[in-house]
């Protein structure tokens, strides 16, 4: 990801892809559907582990309006192309009728590779995110710069959480996504390393050792890009509604500024900081936008508390990087909930009605399926 701006970034959306008749995940996708896809809309379409899901990697970009037209059409694009092979697109962090089981992962060597180091860790995760990435400035120190975004993750997590179903059953969290997730090493939230050569030494030492075999397979939940001169979000699910993943990217894009551009504000971090980042993290998979987080004096604040002072926070920011209405779409968020909120609305209301369990989760997949694909 080369420097065409300030805080260039770029969008990851995981997908899965479902039969609408059953509504179930597609075991076996046509290879050429993912041939076609690429040939039609580009590169920026990949495959991932289970041959159920899909991949939309924008470019790189520079201006938040132009990344929401182009996923839309990315969206749109592959919801048409999946359409012809009786198929259709689904965003959310776990698909509500799925069953790992009955998966089939993606016949390439590096997924081989994972499923026999891994095992059933690697064949139950039936799951999606949200990555983000953004370029900071050469003489900003990425892990310095990533030490002091972790204590705003479980926000971001927060904001986009929607997977609460696992398995055909209601899991009680509004992130299940983060909790399957935790059962792979080298995950969650990173440890504070002094700098990129700290964390480049950590990783060596890894590889070395045989354990890895380069720094990619560190999967935490925000990372120095292995690929790209940037840093990584990866702690967020999958967003149903294409305007929420832009939103989240735009708020992490001015965080990186924010933190960018007042080098001398960073503040103390130690292991207790790490811990209670760790356990605002599980308060936002568990309550989603209803959590309060701790602080180090063990104080707590709603996390809608929290997205208002970040977002004072990077004012300037926002407006320095014309993402002031992208930011919009976080007070919609707040007042209608996450998809996971509305997931949950579908389901219980529909059990209310007297639906089965199977039903009900019928009803989740169809608001799904129709909200993944944005009106032209």
């Amino acid at each position: 990801m080369s420097a065409q701006c300030e805080y260039s970034f770029g969008i990851e959306e995981e997908f899965f892809l479902v039969r609408p008749h059953s509504r179930l995940l597609a075991t076996q996708v046509p290879s050429r559907l993912l041939k076609r896809a690429r040939a039609e809309l580009g590169e920026s379409i990949e495959s991932e582990l289970l041959q159920a899901q899909i991949e939309i990697a924008t470019p790189v970009q520079c201006d938040i309006a132009q990344a929401q037209r182009q996923l839309s059409e990315l969206r749109r694009g592959l919801s048409s192309l999946a359409h012809d092979h009786g198929l259709a697109l689904l965003a959310a962090g776990t698909h509500p009728l799925g069953q790992w089981r009955e998966q089939i992962h993606t016949d390439k060597p590096r997924y081989r590779r994972l499923v026999e180091d891994f095992q059933i860790v690697a064949r139950r995760s039936q799951v999606c995110g949200l990555h983000v990435h953004v370029q900071l400035p050469d003489d900003v120190d990425r892990v310095q710069a990533m030490n002091r975004a972790m204590p705003w993750l479980p926000l971001l997590l927060a904001l986009s959480t929607s997977s609460p179903f696992w398995d055909r059953f209601d899991t009680g969290l509004m992130s299940y996504r983060q909790a399957m997730y935790d059962e792979w090493p080298r995950t969650g939230i990173p440890d504070f390393f002094e700098d990129q050569a700290d964390y480049d030494a950590f990783a060596a030492v890894l590889v070395r050792a045989g354990a890895i075999s380069d720094a990619s397979s560190l999967w935490w939940a925000i990372r120095p890009s292995p690929n790209f001169p940037t840093v990584e979000l990866r702690i967020a699910d999958a967003c149903t509604r294409v305007e929420d993943s832009v939103a989240i990217a735009a708020l992490y894009r001015c965080l990186m500024r924010h933190i960018a551009m007042r080098p001398a504000d960073a503040p103390p971090c130690n292991a207790s900081t790490r811990r209670i980042i760790d356990e605002n993290r599980w308060r936002a998979k568990r309550f989603g936008l209803q959590a309060s987080f701790l602080d180090a004096q063990g104080n707590t604040e709603p996390a809608v508390d929290q997205l208002q002072r970040l977002r004072a926070l990077c004012h300037e920011d926002a407006q320095a990087l014309d993402c002031v209405d992208a930011l919009k779409t976080l007070d919609a968020i707040v007042e209608r909930g996450s998809s996971a909120h509305t997931q949950l609305q579908v389901y219980r209301e529909q059990r209310q009605h007297g639906a089965t369990r199977a039903n009900a989760l019928k009803h989740v997949v169809d608001w799904l399926l129709e909200t993944t694909v944005p009106a032209a």
